[in-house]
């Protein structure tokens, strides 16, 4: 296993003595490489889907040992492909993502149906194929947040997909739709012998106070995991705790004080730690997402967010812009630099 190499400043070195008191590392499903044979074998998952998730955990760098480092590039959709791409016009051409998710070790590429319907016969057999297969255009004005299908489960499995990924925006107006939308569409996914990933994203204008912004509360985006976990995704996608109390502040759905005051802390991990909780105590796996680029700091928060997710019990990253956004052979750097902490042994579940 490799030794992974990081800035060791006063917080990162905080991060890694960090000893959780609330939910005992004991009581989770923690990831390994019997993963799939602990949790998904006992399930309902077909033997087609098995083969889907072992193609995802047995690929890249991370194979086999039961974390997951995937490359997420459908910004082009969701931020404009001007703004995306900008900073690395490389990338405009998508035989690039594939390249740099292939040169970068990860165990899966997550990206839409245009990228992979122009390269799918080069690259189906190389990498395992995520096709996120709703978004939420920004060309609309005004601009509203909705996610909408831009293709369909049938399409994604003749691209030669792996898994299907969709977003959905819960707490927002049109959330019960695409509740339904995505349930339907996994159904089929999995009848097709494919897998299932889920961004389980808040949306709700009210979330974000003058003071905070709640999106990223513990409560919210937990529970968005756990409504995730029942219409059957295999592996969830969340945006790193920043806060708690979303529930509490804005005066609205059910909370107990076991919520903020013993399943949680103030402390990144035991936020986090409370997301893998909300994923059946880890039996579905919990990847974070890497954040937007904001330059030469990128490095160091990446490896901070993959120590906050690994201590915390969770199974990898999903890192698009700090990667796609600087020179190909940084961005690999910066994808092997992530997935050094989750080979490096001597970083371990707090």
């Amino acid at each position: 296993m490799a030794s992974a190499t990081f800035t060791r400043s006063a917080e990162v070195e905080a991060l890694l003595q960090h000893e959780c008191k609330t939910v005992a590392k004991d009581l989770l499903h923690q990831p390994g490489p019997d993963f799939l044979d602990r949790c998904f074998v006992p399930s309902n998952r077909t033997p087609q889907v098995l083969r889907a998730l072992g193609q995802l955990y047995h690929h890249g760098r991370l194979a086999g040992t039961g974390y997951m480092s995937i490359l997420p590039v459908d910004q082009g959709i969701e931020h404009t492909a001007g703004s995306s791409f900008g900073p690395n016009p490389i990338y405009f051409d998508p035989e690039n993502i594939i390249r740099l998710a292939v040169e970068g070790g990860c165990n899966a590429v997550a990206t839409t149906f245009g990228t992979f319907g122009t390269v799918a016969r080069k690259y189906a057999h190389k990498i395992p194929f995520v096709v996120k297969i709703n978004h939420n255009e920004l060309l609309t004005y005004p601009n509203k947040f909705d996610q909408i299908l831009f293709g369909s489960v049938e399409e994604a499995w003749n691209l030669g997909a792996t898994a299907v990924g969709a977003t959905i925006y819960f707490g927002s107006d049109e959330s019960n739709r695409q509740i339904q939308e995505v349930s339907a569409a996994f159904e089929r996914a999995h009848e097709l012998g494919m897998a299932t990933i889920l961004w389980c994203y808040t949306r709700n204008n009210a979330f974000k106070t003058a003071d905070k912004d709640y999106h990223v509360a513990a409560d919210l985006t937990g529970q968005a995991n756990h409504l995730g976990v029942t219409i059957g995704a295999d592996i969830i996608k969340q945006k790193l705790p920043e806060n708690n109390g979303g529930f509490t502040t804005l005066k609205f759905g059910k909370t107990h004080p076991a919520m903020y005051e013993s399943l949680s802390s103030d402390n990144p991990i035991d936020l986090t730690r409370y997301q893998v909780v909300n994923c059946y105590m880890g039996r579905i796996g919990l990847i974070n997402s890497g954040g937007e680029s904001l330059g030469a700091g990128d490095r160091d928060q990446a490896i901070k967010t993959a120590i906050i997710n690994k201590r915390a019990g969770g199974q990898g990253l999903i890192s698009g812009r700090k990667a796609f956004q600087r020179p190909f052979a940084e961005g690999v750097e910066l994808l092997n630099a992530i997935q050094d902490i989750y080979l490096d042994e001597s970083i371990t579940l707090a």
